[in-house]
């Protein structure tokens, strides 16, 4: 009897500080800074089965390019067998209706995803520990990695989880789950340098999970399990870092490269992941000087979301893959800001 009055009295000490937890967070929230939720995007048909869309890219013709799971979910062991169905996804930006799909029988688990400047799409699989780069329209150019295979050295990759590439073609890898490193490559896939290892000090990382570059070359790497934002230089000196202090993972990051802003997002549970929380989505400069959050805290009607990935378009609009809900949210400006 004692034994069950201390679990209860634990239990509601929990719920108090939870409760708690929540009014702090949300009087120190900034507000949505007119980001607006847009209802019924995308417009896909009901048979339409999205997976976890874990990779969100744009193109140069402004649509939007998702990497989802299709009807796989995430397995611990990996599976081995390629997922049937198609698994990139080309979405119109306006209307959210589908320009073409393809990426059936290539993947085990699809996971992160960059479109450069020349269309050409880039995509990870944690369970093959690979790197794709296929063109616009599907046709593979290159691959790094060996199928199937882990490893720590330039030829291979462990769970590799994104990729962004720069203007020159040179591209970087955050590997990832396994590996706890930034691999840099050149435009032909040849092995540049590399930085990081587990940990928490400066310059170490515990899962990098989503990368971007700034138009002057630096590095921002999402260090998700740190719940924090690392930015270096583009041969990886470190330069600054932003620690999230109020959640448990911090996920992606891009940049918007018309404003120079850094755009990131965190998820949240509390009793040790079995109640969700949710996701916020943040906007800082590229010092990584917060300006705005919203989400979870505050300003948003939205469903729970677990925000996996996050992109923005050059109207300022951002998009947000949620892993929870298995959908993609859009968000734009409201008119007049």
């Amino acid at each position: 009897m004692i034994k069950y009055s201390y679990l209860i009295a634990s239990y509601c000490l929990i719920i108090i500080s939870l409760c708690a937890c929540r009014q702090r967070e949300s009087s120190v929230q900034t507000g949505s800074d007119g980001y607006i939720l847009v209802q019924d995007w995308p417009n896909l048909s009901k048979d339409f089965v999205l997976g976890n869309p874990t990779g969100l890219g744009i193109d140069s013709k402004s649509n939007i390019v998702v990497f989802h799971r299709a009807s796989r979910v995430w397995q611990s062991p990996m599976p081995v067998d390629k997922i049937q169905e198609n698994t990139i996804l080309v979405l119109n930006k306006q209307t959210g209706k589908v320009i073409r799909h393809w990426g059936a029988n290539l993947f085990i688990m699809p996971h992160g995803l960059e479109v450069d400047k020349e269309d050409n799409i880039w995509v990870t699989d944690v369970a093959l520990h690979q790197v794709f780069k296929f063109s616009a329209e599907g046709e593979l150019l290159l691959t790094l990695g060996e199928a199937a295979v882990p490893g720590t050295d330039a030829n291979h990759f462990n769970l590799p989880t994104d990729v962004a590439v720069a203007d020159d073609g040179s591209f970087y890898v955050s590997d990832g789950y396994g590996n706890s490193r930034v691999v840099k490559f050149a435009a032909d896939g040849t092995y540049l340098l590399e930085w990081g290892s587990l940990g928490k000090e400066s310059g170490e990382f515990k899962t990098p999970h989503g990368i971007d570059l700034d138009k002057y070359g630096n590095v921002y790497v999402a260090d998700r399990e740190n719940n924090r934002i690392q930015k270096f230089n583009a041969e990886g000196k470190f330069i600054s870092l932003w620690q999230n202090s109020r959640t448990d993972q911090l996920y992606s990051v891009v940049i918007d490269h018309k404003h120079d802003q850094l755009f990131g997002i965190d998820y949240m549970t509390h009793l040790f992941g079995a109640m969700v929380v949710g996701s916020d989505i943040f906007r800082f400069d590229l010092d990584l000087t917060p300006q705005v959050k919203f989400g979870r805290s505050g300003s948003y009607n939205g469903a729970k979301a677990r925000y996996h990935d996050v992109l923005v378009d050059d109207e300022g609009s951002i998009y947000v893959g949620d892993i929870y809900g298995n959908q993609i949210q859009k968000f734009r400006m409201e008119e007049g800001r």
